[in-house]
């Protein structure tokens, strides 16, 4: 697998890459040599954050994690990590052809084969408003996303809080 390590605004030293690749090398044997891993490390709020991304045939791995150290952001990250591997197995063993994802059964053996999803259904009535009523809205009901019709366009559109405390507006496009 290919490893690109990268530093947001900042040098990343040369020990500090090899502590990475020494605790990613695990993933050799989850993806070939096409598979492709971008670490990015950067500082924010005195935290050290490292985000890792792995792409390989069409599909999208990605985990962040911040800590006091380099070192245990990236053992958190490879954690999660292996926690979206095993727990989407069975769906990727579908999906992936055999020259992108290399699962070995052995490699599961105490994981259950397929998760169990509950799917609760709500429903409610969309209202139309400006996008900063939606963010007024949202964080007024204490949730981290929410739901609405855009005064301007009509269209139904989510707000949603970000992990830097920012907030993100997906809007659809047909």
């Amino acid at each position: 697998m290919k490893m690109i390590l990268t530093g947001r605004q900042m040098t990343v030293y040369e020990s500090t890459k090899e502590m990475a690749q020494k605790k990613l090398a695990k993933f050799d044997k989850f993806f070939d040599e096409n598979a492709e891993m971008t670490v990015c490390f950067s500082l924010r709020n005195n935290q050290e954050i490292v985000e890792i991304t792995i792409r390989t045939a069409g599909l999208l791995f990605r985990a962040e994690e911040g800590n006091a150290t380099f070192a245990n952001a990236i053992d958190h990250a490879v954690e999660a990590l292996e926690r979206q591997i095993r727990k989407n197995k069975t769906r990727l063993e579908k999906q992936v052809r055999s020259e992108g994802l290399l699962i070995a059964e052995e490699d599961f053996l105490d994981e259950e084969e397929e998760p169990e999803f509950r799917i609760r259904t709500k429903t409610f009535s969309v209202k139309p408003m400006s996008v900063e009523e939606a963010i007024l809205q949202m964080n007024l009901l204490g949730h981290d996303f929410f739901v609405f019709a855009d005064d301007q366009s009509g269209d139904t559109c989510v707000v949603y809080k970000r992990k830097d405390g920012d907030y993100g507006l997906i809007v659809p496009t047909v």
